[in-house]
């Protein structure tokens, strides 16, 4: 069964630019919250973050979940009264603290007196996080930077294969996938103190990555279709493409969808976010090669009235 793209390509960009303003309005609500469009982690701000879990072993500690009240409590009579608070696991039992910077002194006192308030703590789940706020900096700017440049490389890249307009409006997708996948993300931070670490700056790369090597098997299936049949329209020809590599694409989205469901449900605390980001972010990569890449270079091939020019070049295979 062949599907028309080209025709319902309003209903696609409907879908994304609701998507795209929805994911906007969220994160100028996050900036007029939180500073921020994303909350920042240590990584970027700087800081240390103690997280710990209780004793369920001792008798009666984890009867009921950590009250946020008495963690405040401790928190504010150690002068630290602007440290975030966020609760993990189901039960509540695993407390996160993210403070200013703490040297060892303070750090042990913290921990003390959060043991005295709240209930015992496992010794072996204590994991202490310290970024000082250059070194936050510098990681911020070394993860933007290497967003830009994978964005200019991507351009220079598809230019030569192909032409500008194809490179224009792959990275027209790329946007699409990175800021809706932000949005999201900017969502959770709101809703449940979700922070952004150097580990979401990688999952964007790594989203770009894979949703450009969709893109690209599909332009490379418009020049194969242009060279056997250059007389059909370009609506045409940009469907067949589709429909002719739409079978590659949704078996390479899903066998890469199975194991990032699997280290988001089984992977541990650190890895469970990474793995969400890579798969909305997939997803959309998916989505956003097969409905909104290939629509727009056939709307703006039959605005010029002209067909994509041959490239003679080896195509990839499906």
């Amino acid at each position: 069964m062949n599907i028309s793209i080209t025709k319902k390509r309003n209903l696609w960009w409907a879908i994304s630019g609701t998507a795209i303003l929805a994911s906007l309005a969220i994160m100028i609500f996050s900036f007029t919250s939180l500073g921020a469009p994303i909350r920042p982690g240590i990584d970027f701000i700087g800081g240390t973050r103690i997280q710990i879990a209780r004793d369920c072993s001792v008798a009666n500690n984890c009867d009921e979940p950590i009250d946020t009240a008495q963690v405040r409590e401790v928190l504010d009579n150690q002068g630290l009264g602007n440290s975030s608070i966020q609760l993990l696991g189901d039960n509540k039992q695993i407390l996160s603290v993210r403070t200013e910077n703490l040297d060892g002194d303070r750090r042990g006192e913290l921990l003390s007196s959060l043991s005295d308030s709240v209930g015992a703590f496992d010794s072996k789940t204590v994991q202490i996080d310290s970024v000082g706020p250059t070194i936050g900096e510098e990681l911020f700017v070394s993860g933007i930077l290497a967003l830009l440049v994978a964005f200019f490389g991507i351009i220079a890249y598809l230019s030569i294969r192909f032409q500008f307009d194809y490179a224009l409006f792959a990275i027209a997708a790329l946007f699409h996938d990175v800021f809706i996948t932000a949005g999201i993300f900017s969502l959770l931070g709101l809703v449940i103190g979700l922070e952004a670490d150097s580990l979401f700056l990688v999952s964007l790369l790594t989203i770009i990555g894979f949703s450009v090597n969709d893109t690209v098997v599909i332009y490379d299936r418009i020049r194969e279709n242009i060279a056997a049949s250059p007389e059909k329209p370009i609506n045409t020809i940009v469907d067949n493409a589709v429909n002719q590599t739409l079978g590659r694409s949704i078996n390479t989205t899903l066998t890469t969808l199975l194991p990032l469901i699997g280290i988001f449900l089984f992977g541990g605390q650190t890895l469970k976010f990474f793995a969400l980001a890579l798969i909305v972010g997939f997803i959309l990569g998916a989505y956003s090669s097969i409905f909104i890449a290939s629509t727009l270079l056939a709307w703006w091939r039959n605005g010029k009235g002209k067909q994509p020019v041959m490239v003679t070049d080896t195509p990839a295979s499906e």
